[in-house]
């Protein structure tokens, strides 16, 4: 008998060479699965009962080998006193206000873990564990701390002084980078099987690499080290990460997500000059492919990633939500009928 799902991919994660499977590192609730599981957004937000449900969906629904939640990046936020906005029915929360300025002292709230929507989501991973756990690979998510710090003080602040005065918001991020080991231990305790930081703000898009290597890579390693040989970590960033993937892979994550803006086939030879072995995870493009492509395109998607050195198939970010369920399963079944072997070792 062949490994699942679950068996292929946590051994990706793993450092073994195995059979390529489909994941969603990132959210992939969508309209028609909420409909499927009896799921909804907002209660998914909030009470781990929806949360788990829908997020289970990814396994019994969809037939992805690995389920997360939450599905927003505002969790860590609302904690240290950002107003969120709800986005209702069909859209993830939102910052609408940021609770510091850059100058004010950052305060790192007491019982971090016990406080906001932590421990529903705690509560979700454990019902996941249960429920599906012998499918799936149960992922928690975290941010990741430079991105927390921006929503700390607004991305526009936080960008112009990493420009002008870094020292300025290193409190931000060192305050972020305490509560989410807080945080990443807590996930871990509840039954993750892995953990994943998503730290979109720290794209190239939108920082230089000076600044990754400064503000964001140093701050990852941490919160890695923290929970190191407990359970494999998968870091998340967006955009162009070309000139940064030895640093992030230095972060000792084990494995990185990207987005099909990424050069798969360079950044596998620079590992392989390097004699790295991190895994690398992608890249089906949620629009172009999934969103507005056809079950052929998605196929053409998944073969090209596993053919680039992708050693687990993923979408490249956060799946829209009126998404047609059938690409996202379209995905699942080009990866079983793709014969790739992860590039592992």
């Amino acid at each position: 008998m062949g490994k699942t799902k679950k068996e292929r991919a946590l051994g990706v994660l793993r450092g073994k060479k195995e059979q390529v499977a489909a994941i969603s590192v990132c959210q992939y609730a969508t309209y028609e699965l909420m409909e499927k599981t009896d799921a909804y957004w907002p209660e998914a937000h909030y009470e781990a009962e929806p949360m788990a449900k829908l997020a289970a969906g990814g396994a019994t629904v969809i037939g992805l080998g690995a389920v997360r939640v939450p599905y927003c990046q505002t969790v860590e936020a609302e904690i240290y006193g950002a107003k969120i906005k709800d986005g209702g029915k069909t859209h993830i929360p939102s910052i609408a206000e940021h609770p510091y300025k850059i100058g004010d002292e950052p305060e790192i709230p007491e019982d971090f873990v016990n406080k906001g929507r932590i421990p529903a989501v705690l509560e979700a991973i454990r019902i996941l564990k249960r429920d599906v756990g012998d499918k799936a690979v149960v992922m928690g998510s975290i941010v990741g701390p430079f991105s927390v710090a921006a929503n700390l003080v607004g991305i526009s602040a936080l960008l112009k002084a990493s420009l002008k005065k870094p020292d300025s918001i290193v409190p931000y991020i060192e305050a972020a980078t305490e509560t989410a080991i807080q945080y990443a231990e807590a996930v871990i305790e509840a039954g993750a099987d892995a953990l994943v930081i998503e730290d979109m703000m720290a794209s190239l898009d939108m920082i230089s690499p000076r600044t990754y290597r400064a503000l964001a890579a140093p701050y990852e390693r941490r919160v890695i080290a923290a929970v190191a040989k407990r359970v494999p970590v998968i870091v998340h960033i967006c955009g162009k990460l070309d000139q940064v993937m030895l640093d992030i892979a230095a972060t000792g994550t084990d494995a990185i997500s990207v987005e099909s803006a990424v050069d798969i086939p360079a950044a596998r030879k620079k590992f392989d000059e390097a004699g790295v072995r991190t895994p690398i995870i992608g890249a089906v493009h949620p629009i172009k492919a999934l969103l507005e492509g056809t079950p052929e395109d998605v196929a053409a998607a998944v073969r090209k990633s596993a053919e680039d050195g992708a050693a687990l198939i993923s979408p490249d970010c956060a799946v829209a939500p009126n998404t047609p369920l059938k690409q996202l399963i379209a995905m699942v079944e080009a990866t079983t009928m793709t014969r790739f072997a992860s590039p592992c070792i």
